[in-house]
């Protein structure tokens, strides 16, 4: 009797293990300074979002690394995509013709291939700073659009493909 039990605990146990597997749940979230985060719950609709740092996060959602500078502090994301990026501080980056302004805090909605209700960026277009609003990546053209409102500017992945520094000057960045 107590081995039939065992046997009958064991499949059990074993079709559990597999169906998790099939499901593929997912790990809990960590910041980039690794503290748990207590939104995260499955959702099996979505990439792993288990990553220590949010730049290795960005290419399981079909952007480029580099979308982020290289002082990010912290960063959550919820299961519905809902995300918040903390910065050690404000700072400006300079993507070949395009100057970039990242406040202290980033937040938005991810999905793969999507950024919407986009806060915390602003990109210069003459003289005048626009703050980015949505972002789409398509790695089949490898491209970036970035769109300010109805307005909207491709650009190659390319030139994301590194992760920037920052500047706290704007004069160091501006040409």
């Amino acid at each position: 009797m107590a081995s039939s039990l065992l046997a009958l605990f064991s499949c059990l146990f074993l079709s559990l293990l597999s169906l998790s597997s099939s499901l593929n749940l997912r790990r809990p979230i960590f910041s980039q300074s690794n503290d748990l985060d207590l939104f995260s719950s499955l959702n099996l609709d979505r990439p792993s979002l288990a990553a220590d740092d949010i730049h290795d996060l960005l290419p399981r959602y079909g952007f480029p690394k580099g979308l982020l500078p290289n002082n990010v502090k912290s960063y959550t994301i919820s299961d519905d995509g809902d995300f918040t990026v903390d910065l050690i501080s404000s700072c400006y980056v300079k993507f070949s013709d395009q100057l970039v302004f990242y406040g202290k805090n980033i937040a938005g909605k991810l999905s793969y291939g999507s950024v919407k209700d986009v806060r915390g960026i602003q990109a210069k277009e003459a003289f005048l700073w626009l703050p980015i609003t949505a972002m789409e990546s398509d790695p089949s053209s490898a491209t970036v659009v970035f769109s300010v409102g109805f307005v909207s500017k491709t650009l190659p992945a390319s030139m994301f493909e590194n992760v920037p520094s920052c500047s706290r000057n704007l004069n160091l960045q501006d040409s």
